[in-house]
């Protein structure tokens, strides 16, 4: 592999790192809003749990629908 080619995968990795960062800061800011209605203790509830989970795994399911529609990887 010549260096162009190292660069160029070195580039798209690094992209694909700043995607998955910004993924986990939209969810954990959209989820943190709708669930966390209070100011947390030092454990979260089992319904505030249930709730990130549940609208991680919906928001992560709508990203890969719109990425999919859209045509990015």
């Amino acid at each position: 592999m010549d260096d162009s080619a190292q660069l160029q995968r070195f580039i798209e990795q690094e992209k694909e790192k700043m995607m998955v960062s910004e993924m986990i800061g939209k969810v954990t800011s959209e989820c943190w809003d709708k669930c966390i209605t209070g100011a947390p203790g030092s454990k979260l509830s089992s319904g505030e749990t249930s709730c990130l989970s549940n609208c991680a795994k919906r928001f992560i399911d709508m990203s890969e629908i719109i990425a999919k529609r859209f045509g990015v990887h």
